[in-house]
């Protein structure tokens, strides 16, 4: 079985519920109502957000949902992203900067608190492994380490808001990885990579886009370098994953990202190349994000 194939049967795994055509439905219902019945998080920790989570995680994946959510008037919200937590830390050879991010206006207080409560988790789990491998090079006799945790406002537009996350691990060398989140501010839904599009098909004109634009930058410039196909030290780029790392522009554009030694030297950094929209037209459930 090629890559592309075991990609393919695993997006195509992914268990879709029949119930979404009715919670999206009874949702833009309950908005239209003004009510205010909808229950708040007002404590992350007495496990409400797992429900929360269970929710986001089943919409997000369907391209159903976004047909349905395409057609929803626009509504808008007054969203912001603030530092709600930072941690400094500094001794000896050993430091730290951790900067949480925390997002407030949201239509859906469920998905913001879910949201919130992973940044939390995350940058929590995060520093307390640092602190444990510190007591490990101690025991071991002590040597360097940083860790720089942080988070940037991609997009922040009327519809979407883009949250990239980052986390950076220096000890002999670095190590970068990213992630993001990428949110519909006006009909509240956690958009996922799959969601964009009608099928899995737009895996393969995205590796097609990408295998090329890898060559043609090698091509202009000796100092671009990337692992491909043809490259005998290491692994070349095959596919990206079904889920693979993306934000969206504030022009709407696709941006599939990668992290650092992912598909190419470590000297290239984080790599992220923009997806011309021509390229996945034909894949998109609708032009309401990518355009």
């Amino acid at each position: 079985m090629s890559k592309f194939d075991e990609l393919k049967k695993e997006y195509e795994s992914v268990d879709i519920p029949e119930e979404l055509a009715g919670v999206v439905k009874r949702s833009i219902r309950e908005a239209k109502q003004k009510k205010s019945k909808r229950p708040v998080m007002r404590n992350w920790l007495i496990g409400t957000a797992a429900a929360a989570a269970i929710f986001v995680g089943s919409i997000n994946v369907s391209p159903d949902l976004a047909r349905a959510m395409a057609k929803v008037p626009v509504l808008g919200s007054l969203v912001e992203v603030l530092t709600v937590q930072q941690i400094s830390f500094n001794e000896k050879t050993y430091d730290a900067d951790v900067s949480t991010p925390g997002i407030t206006g949201l239509g859906d207080k469920d998905l913001e608190a879910a949201l919130n409560e992973k940044y939390m988790k995350e940058n929590k789990e995060l520093y307390e492994q640092f602190q444990k491998d510190i007591a490990e090079l101690e025991k071991a006799g002590g040597g360097h380490m940083g860790m720089d945790v942080g988070y940037e406002v991609k997009t922040d537009n009327d519809r979407i808001l883009s949250i990239a996350r980052y986390e950076v691990n220096t000890v002999a060398s670095s190590s970068t990885v990213m992630k993001y989140d990428t949110v519909d501010k006006v009909d509240n839904v956690l958009i996922t990579l799959p969601s964009l599009f009608k099928n899995d098909q737009y895996i393969e004109a995205i590796n097609t886009y990408i295998e090329g634009e890898m060559k043609r930058q090698m091509e202009a410039d000796e100092n671009v370098a990337y692992f491909t196909a043809d490259d005998e030290y290491a692994d070349g780029f095959e596919s990206i994953k079904p889920d693979q790392s993306f934000y969206i522009t504030d022009a709407g554009k696709l941006v599939i990202s990668f992290d650092k030694y992912e598909v190419a030297p470590g000297y290239m950094g984080v790599v992220t190349f923009e997806i011309p929209t021509n390229v996945i037209q034909d894949n998109l459930v609708s032009d309401v994000y990518i355009h």
